[in-house]
């Protein structure tokens, strides 16, 4: 099955103009929708393509090609998707993942907040429980295109402990301040979310109070980290096409740039480099696929490697073009902004060597006993 290699063909071009202008164009969500690739790995019964982990992969690799936010549309819709699919009552599943895998709703995930980012245990939003509804109160930030979602995937807290409820945007209490001018990303609509005291049906609440981090939240994090990661290959792949382009094709002093040994080297390190960071997220494919336990951790890796690769093959991709490559419509310009986003989100840089590093060791018996941030943030 060969995923959105045809719309992705087709919308490459456009992508500049999205990003200058700040947002998606409907049609082009729509095309998506129509495609059926907002939730692709969804099974059939609730209008998905039953696409596997490795072809889930390749559809965020072809799409982190054209625009990052066009691939954080696939990852926002998937993450709620994903996480209803695995933790919503049927009657969730049946309400909520047909209308989700045909885009009749847009979706996102509200999660981040002004002090909880790394670690969402800091949490403060307020879910209150009563009778047979719930309030939502608090106020969410950075919402890949919060602007334009039609339903938010809230993490809050009931009685001190996580829960994960659905919100509706055109509930009463629902207002949203669009993000613009961002440092990457920036046709993804992000918007800040304020609830206060939101109205919703209990039935909306996603698993019983206390499993609303550890498993409704880090399961749609976790899906979100595996299309990131792909993403962030398809980034770094593009990037090396253009430099390689254009240094066979540009000449100084009458002798090709890609004649210089200083160029040819920096693109073997960079064809080096994202051919491992494929590898790497296909391994995490497989495991995904096969349901070991151990896919989360190798997710980990792979989002790790592939977001590293994306921002140097992006910076030395910049260095070969020079002036073309910093000029406004430059797609290398574009994934160097919006690479160094994918070192942030889905699990910083640094957070990730912490969890690597803590798998790497446990067999030997050591454990951190440092509190420190888990791999936990908000999706791109």
């Amino acid at each position: 099955m060969i995923l959105g290699a045809e719309l992705a063909d087709r919308l490459r071009g456009d992508a500049a103009a999205w990003d200058a202008r700040g947002e998606l164009p409907a049609e082009v969500v729509r095309a998506v929708a129509g495609a059926g690739l907002l939730a692709a790995d969804l099974p059939a019964r609730y209008g998905g393509l039953g696409a596997t982990p490795a072809e889930l992969g390749e559809l965020c690799a072809r799409l982190g090609a054209v625009c990052s936010s066009l691939r954080g549309l696939v990852t926002v819709q998937g993450m709620v998707s994903a996480a209803l699919l695995r933790w919503g009552t049927a009657a969730q599943r049946e309400r909520w993942l047909p209308a989700l895998a045909g885009g009749e709703l847009l979706a996102a995930f509200a999660a981040t907040e002004t002090e909880a980012g790394s670690d969402l245990t800091a949490v403060t939003t307020s879910v209150e429980v009563h009778g047979d509804h719930i309030t939502v109160t608090g106020e969410k930030r950075w919402l890949t295109f919060g602007e334009i979602a039609d339903v938010y995937l809230v993490l809050g807290r009931t009685g001190g402990r996580p829960a994960a409820v659905l919100v509706e945007a055109d509930r009463p209490g629902v207002t949203r301040r669009p993000v613009r001018g961002q440092l990457g990303m920036r046709a993804g609509q992000l918007a800040h979310v304020r609830f206060d005291h939101v109205r919703v049906e209990r039935e909306n609440l996603v698993a019983p109070a206390g499993f609303g981090l550890s498993h409704v939240a880090a399961h749609a994090l976790d899906h979100g980290r595996f299309t990131v990661a792909w993403g962030c290959v398809g980034m770094a792949e593009a990037c090396l096409h253009e430099a390689a382009e254009h240094a066979a094709g540009r000449s100084q002093g009458g002798v090709a740039l890609a004649e210089h040994q200083l160029v040819r080297s920096l693109l073997a390190r960079a064809a080096v480099d994202a051919r491992a960071a494929r590898e790497l997220c296909l391994r995490a494919a497989r495991l995904r696929e096969a349901g070991d336990a151990a896919a989360i951790t190798e997710t980990v890796v792979a989002k790790y490697a592939a977001a590293r690769t994306a921002s140097a093959v992006a910076a030395d991709a910049v260095q070969v073009l020079g002036a073309s490559g910093c000029a406004p419509d430059s797609t290398v310009g574009r994934f160097y902004r919006d690479s160094k986003i994918m070192e942030i989100i889905e699990g910083s840089t640094q957070v990730s060597e912490l969890h690597i590093a803590d798998h790497l060791l446990r067999p030997y018996g050591h454990h951190t006993g440092r509190r420190r941030p888990e791999l936990r943030e908000e999706a791109a």
